[in-house]
């Protein structure tokens, strides 16, 4: 079983019981999400259809709905607890804006709400003209391929925007855990350098890659662990060590990140990646040939046949 691999059937079902506490313990995730948003001011780009990735209980989702307000949108997330929960926070269409898009084809002003794997996206190839993620990629169990998914279902000219954890991500957390036992405790997080090299591998073009650390602090480990489990970020690694810890284990522990305790305080590290790439010309296959489009029709009335 590779390290670092991820059970998702946890990870669906962890972030599904998180739904109704997610709001109340997501101070970081909304903060992140804000500075995502911020980084949308320095693109000209006005999309058709808008795609959120891992949009949890909706909180960037209204955000980008007042942002591109004529836009189609689809939310998708694995947990459909999460998923409702964005229906709730959602405007409803009256029944006459449902009746107009009956009768039209036009369906912006609408929110399409897809459950599935984003590794998996159930969605048409050119289909979308902005990717947008903030803190759900480190929940794919194959990043590269994830990306390549991406890729295929944005149309040329379109956008990936994106914020995830890096590696040094509740580092504290990791080093008090190590104490215990080898066993993998906290989730590990990709490098941003790797990130980049997978978008290129993925066939994204012009990738810009930032980085920052944000420090949450605690009165005790608990209060912590309280707040992870109310995001519903759990350990899922496939090979987690089932079960609770024990008392002793426990306390050994909590003795090993009090070692960490600054001015009163325990911190709780955070590296967050931001990052966005662009879509070009897709012409090109992966193998290096160049897909030629021939105009049979306009062809063949210049033979003269039909």
């Amino acid at each position: 079983m590779a390290e670092g691999e991820l059970d998702l059937a946890e990870v669906r079902r962890a972030f599904d019981h998180a739904a109704a506490s997610y709001d109340a313990h997501a101070v970081l995730q909304r903060v992140v999400c804000d500075r995502l948003l911020e980084r949308l001011d320095f693109m000209t780009l006005q999309p058709d259809r808008v795609l959120d990735v891992g949009s949890g209980t909706g909180y960037g989702l209204t955000h980008l709905r007042a942002r591109y307000a004529e836009a189609e949108l689809c939310a998708l997330d694995i947990a459909p607890a999460m998923l409702a929960a964005s229906r709730a926070r959602l405007p409803q269409p009256t029944w006459m804006q449902r009746a107009k898009s009956r009768l039209t084809a036009a369906s912006s002003h609408f929110t399409h709400l897809v459950c599935a794997d984003m590794e998996r996206l159930p969605l048409a190839p050119n289909s979308m003209n902005l990717v947008w993620s903030s803190l759900a990629l480190q929940w794919a169990p194959d990043l590269e391929a994830t990306f390549k998914r991406f890729h295929q279902v944005l149309a040329p000219g379109s956008l990936l925007m994106f914020a995830t954890f890096g590696p040094d991500t509740l580092k504290e957390l990791r080093a008090a855990f190590a104490a215990v036992d080898d066993a993998p405790h906290v989730n590990r997080f990709i490098d941003l350098h790797d990130i980049g090299d997978m978008l290129i591998h993925a066939g994204f073009t012009s990738p810009v890659m930032e980085m920052e650390i944000l420090t949450l602090t605690y009165a005790d480990l608990k209060t912590l662990m309280r707040d992870l489990k109310g995001i519903g970020a759990h350990n899922a690694a496939a090979a987690r060590r089932r079960g609770l810890l024990g008392k002793t284990a426990w306390k050994r522990v909590e003795q090993a990140y009090e070692a960490q305790r600054l001015e009163g305080r325990l911190p709780a590290t955070f590296e967050v990646i931001y990052g966005h790439a662009w879509v070009g010309d897709k012409s090109q296959r992966e193998d290096g040939r160049q897909v030629i489009q021939f105009a049979i029709g306009e062809r063949r009335r210049k033979l003269g046949t039909k």
